[in-house]
């Protein structure tokens, strides 16, 4: 039953800190300060030894408050170092934590000496992080601490979300973006400070960072990121706790999360590598497709209206296709064209089709040779690189345009044409 116990304050007391992390990080994350997590974590550790040098005893109060003390003497120092010399501000975090945590090393290794204080036992885990030892108050500071950043986030969300897109917004319209901006930092320093013990200084920043970067796979609004960091956060503690079983907890629950992470950066259905891909592979193959019938448009033109029957060498010739025949079939499934083993035709569907494709590449071949000044040999290559992304509202307004300079026929709905030489 003693672990049972255990178990489920330490399931409970990751999920929080997961949670708390996600929604604190993504604030973070968004205005380009995930490395200050990192620093907070690293900074806190000699906070954390002078602390227990001077309480005499492992109070995780008081040993909060020391290492809270000590990452906002961190955060002076690489505002002050910023400000006053021409260090870049990565630089300074770098110079920062290295030099805190280099200390705090000191100071551990000072406490480990025989005669040095009593009650040494657990220090180290907030070096490496060791859930398994979370007491009961340790929790409740657990709980009352998400409450508070929930409440927080709740109540400036409006505000945090414009400083963290638009400060210069913010600024002109009098917002106390310096306050917002520093309420935000102080509520990823106490995010950080109590999340040492569980996942210590050397994990820490990943808790921070990991759950909100995945988020950001998987949406463009901020209130949906904020549920989905707190989602990842929260299933990263207690399972990476629950699979890690024999090994060091802190890691497997960073490793759970970042497992999130690879599998978001592959599936995610907008942001991920395999959506993207896909993406890819239809835009190429509908452009090649427009190509086809394009290119059946132009060598049909002169006999217009009247449909010809083009031979295929004529059309593989046209544009030197490869595939050709896999096209004409795909085609002829989209009721686009009528073949056979030598000849080819546009359907009356496809010809509208292709007499919409026709029109749109020349209107920006128009456009690029008048308003570019590009040369008319030269502007059918650098159309076929845009025609096929241009929206209807855009190519409405190419028209107009060029109907405006009258230099489109009296139709508008006519196809204008080719200002160079087909052949």
């Amino acid at each position: 039953m003693l672990a049972l116990t255990i178990t489920t304050k330490v399931m409970l007391g990751t999920a929080l800190l997961g949670a708390t992390a996600g929604v604190v990080g993504s604030f973070a994350v968004l205005r380009g300060r995930s490395l200050v997590g990192d620093m907070l974590a690293h900074a806190a550790l000699p906070g954390i030894g002078l602390a227990f040098l001077i309480m005499g005893s492992r109070s995780m109060l008081g040993l909060s408050v020391g290492a809270l003390a000590s990452g906002l003497l961190a955060i002076g120092a690489v505002t002050l170092i910023v400000r006053w010399t021409r260090t870049k501000e990565d630089a300074a975090i770098g110079i920062v934590l290295s030099t805190f945590f280099g200390a705090g090393v000191v100071l551990l290794s000072h406490i480990q000496k025989p005669g040095i204080g009593g009650n040494k036992a657990g220090l180290d885990s907030y070096l490496f992080g060791e859930p398994g030892n979370m007491l009961t108050s340790d929790l409740l500071v657990l709980v009352v601490v998400g409450a508070a950043m929930l409440l927080v986030v709740v109540l400036l969300f409006k505000e945090f979300k414009l400083v963290c897109f638009d400060i210069d917004f913010a600024q002109s319209q009098g917002w106390p973006t310096l306050a917002l901006d520093l309420l935000m930092m102080a509520s990823l320093a106490v995010v950080t400070i109590v999340g040492l013990p569980i996942v210590g200084v050397i994990l820490m920043a990943a808790m921070i960072i990991l759950p909100a970067a995945t988020a950001r796979f998987w949406t463009n609004r901020l209130h949906v990121l904020l549920l989905l960091a707190a989602g990842f956060g929260m299933a990263a503690g207690p399972l990476g706790t629950y699979f890690g079983r024999g090994l060091p907890a802190g890691a497997s629950i960073v490793l759970t999360g970042a497992s999130f992470f690879v599998v978001s950066v592959f599936v995610a259905p907008q942001r991920g590598v395999l959506a993207r891909v896909l993406a890819e592979y239809r835009l190429r193959k509908r452009i090649t497709r427009e190509h086809l019938l394009r290119s059946l448009y132009e060598l049909s033109e002169s006999q217009l209206p009247e449909i010809p029957n083009l031979p295929l060498a004529t059309v593989r010739q046209y544009r030197h296709w490869n595939a050709l025949e896999k096209l004409l079939q795909q085609e002829f499934e989209a009721g686009t064209i009528q073949t056979d083993a030598e000849h080819v035709q546009l359907t009356p569907l496809g010809l509208r089709r292709a007499a919409e494709l026709t029109k749109a590449h020349r209107l920006w071949e128009m456009y690029l040779v008048q308003f570019a000044d590009i040369a008319p040999d030269h502007v059918d290559r650098d159309a076929d690189d845009i025609e096929h992304l241009l929206p209807e509202a855009l190519l409405v307004e190419l028209e107009q345009q060029l109907a405006d300079e009258d230099r489109l026929p009296s139709t508008v709905a006519e196809v204008p044409s080719s200002p160079h030489d087909l052949g």
